[in-house]
């Protein structure tokens, strides 16, 4: 039956169609027994009564071991028709994959010593009584009858994985990532079984049409002979074919194992022009175009900080902006001319690229986000592009990290002062002409700008503003500095200097607030959860 009419069926029937798919499939059984019959009794003199009495009874064996198989197949088939009903949960869906996925192998592990026992010994032994033959034919019997089993059995596993294709597609558009693989038959016994079984059965039938017919023990003869000459003939053949197969699948599934880990620096060699050499150098084309991003991957992470990049990436990017309230910390290296007057462009960038390789990860272990650098100096985020209640803390926590341990570490020949304030703006894409920046801008940027260069009139390394010191969250000793005038506001404001404590008071190789706020006045590691969120979360 064609995929189209399965697919048809399954839609008409919805959630009716897997038992009614197996219930049809598995009257193939008795098509199956009336031809294995028919079969056996070219090998021996009867009567048309006693060819009936034993396809009546060969029939009668298979009719209770097919409803025995149903009531056992309807079992398995409730994860996937309770799926198709409605339920979707991921469990669910889940076992409905796994159940569908497994069931030609769980029919052939489970129901084949059943047919075996409940249908062709039992026949074979009548088959001998009601022909009145020696107690020996049995034997013959039972091996020409093992033989159409095995063949009706391969049959029944392709037919069902037809079958339950519909079911699989739909399936698919929701399955989850299956955290154990179902046990099925694999391509390569498939093959090795399926060819020498066809040659034969075909073996069989040519012996028993075109001969005069004979005793039964001739049976196991012919048997024999067909089993010799597929092993001869056609089991080279089949395992040649089967590698030409195979070996290709072999290659797709190591390159596929390699992306999976991430790894895109390999190639599957395109070793023939059918369609599994063309699968090869699709894939291989695939590969190309996974390097090509992976490139753009690491680059966008290298000039982007990786927070806006998934921010960006994600569903809750609003390109319009949006407006909220975040802490500003604007960082700057005192005295920058005067320096780069007199070392040499190599000697400039060096420097500037150690002083943030000390201070980027200070923005990141607190939760913020570099914005972006300008020229000697730095803007950094807390509170977008990922919320937290505590962004003024986080800041102010930062700042005085970052000052302790450039200004107050050894060796370090510059200095720096951070500025810290608190406030709403609007942050999104900002440019043109295909050309964007997520930034963040509004008057509170500015204020955080001015008070970082008002540490250079103070002397003070870190300097927050009231409205960042009103939204602390935990007690830090802050000293006043009351009266400051800042450039493009008409009225002195008042700044507050928190204590930083010398670079040895910080706990060594610090990689969490937590460790390095046990050495921090105030209990500066406390880090309370996320409690807020963006709009359009």
């Amino acid at each position: 039956m064609s995929l189209r009419i399965l697919t048809w069926l399954y839609r008409k029937l919805g959630s009716f169609y897997p038992a009614a798919f197996m219930t049809v499939e598995l009257q193939s059984a008795f098509v199956v027994t009336a031809g294995t019959v028919a079969l056996l009794s070219l090998y021996y003199d009867a009567s048309a009564d006693e060819f009936f009495q034993v396809l009546a009874v060969a029939l009668a064996l298979t009719a209770f071991a097919v409803g025995y198989t149903m009531v056992r197949t309807y079992r398995r088939l409730r994860p996937v028709q309770r799926w198709i009903a409605g339920a979707r949960g991921p469990g669910d869906t889940a076992r409905a994959w796994s159940a569908a996925v497994g069931l030609p192998f769980d029919l052939l592990r489970r129901d084949l010593p059943w047919a075996l026992g409940l249908t062709v010994i039992p026949a074979c032994a009548a088959a001998v009584a009601l022909l009145s033959l020696p107690w020996t034919s049995f034997f013959p019997f039972l091996i020409g009858a093992g033989v159409a089993v095995g063949y009706a059995t391969i049959l029944h596993y392709l037919a069902i994985e037809a079958g339950m294709r519909p079911v699989l597609v739909d399936l698919n558009r929701e399955v989850t990532p299956r955290e154990s693989k179902p046990e099925t038959l694999p391509l390569r016994v498939r093959l090795m079984a399926a060819l020498p079984l066809i040659n034969i059965i075909t073996g069989l039938v040519v012996v028993a049409l075109t001969s005069d017919g004979g005793e039964a023990a001739q049976i196991g003869v012919d048997v024999l002979v067909a089993v010799a000459v597929a092993a001869m003939i056609s089991l080279e053949l089949t395992i040649l074919l089967s590698k030409s197969i195979l070996r290709p699948i072999a290659d797709l599934q190591r390159a596929t194992e390699a992306v999976r880990e991430g790894r895109y620096d390999v190639t599957v060699p395109v070793i023939s022009g059918d369609e599994l050499g063309e699968l090869a150098a699709s894939f291989n084309q695939m590969l190309a175009g996974l390097r090509e991003r992976e490139r753009l991957r690491e680059a966008f992470g290298t000039y982007l900080d990786k927070d806006v990049a998934e921010y960006i990436l994600s569903e809750r990017f609003v390109k319009e902006g949006i407006e909220l309230e975040v802490s500003i910390l604007f960082c700057d290296v005192k005295d920058f001319t005067r320096f780069a007057a007199n070392a040499t462009a190599t000697e400039v960038v060096t420097r500037l690229n150690e002083l943030f390789e000390t201070v980027v990860p200070v923005v990141a272990r607190h939760g913020g986000h570099v914005d972006k650098f300008e020229g000697d100096g730095l803007l950094a985020v807390f509170g977008a592009p990922e919320p937290y209640e505590d962004h003024a803390d986080r800041a102010v926590r930062a700042a005085i990290e970052m000052a302790a341990r450039v200004n107050h570490g050894d060796g370090e020949r510059f200095r720096i002062g951070v500025g810290v304030n608190t406030g709403r703006v609007v942050a999104g894409s900002i440019g043109g002409a295909g050309r964007l920046n997520f930034s963040v801008i509004g008057d509170p940027v500015n204020v955080a700008a001015r008070t970082e260069h008002a540490t250079r009139k103070i002397g003070d390394d870190v300097l927050i503003t009231a409205a960042t010191a009103e939204r602390l969250r935990d007690p830090i000793p802050l000293e006043e500095r009351p009266g400051i005038v800042l450039k493009g506001l008409d009225e002195p404001v008042t700044l507050y200097a928190p204590q930083v404590p010398d670079v040895a008071e910080l706990a060594p190789g610090a990689g969490h607030a937590e460790t390095i706020g046990a050495r921090l006045p105030g209990e500066l590691g406390a880090r309370p959860d996320r409690t807020s969120t963006l709009p359009g979360r």
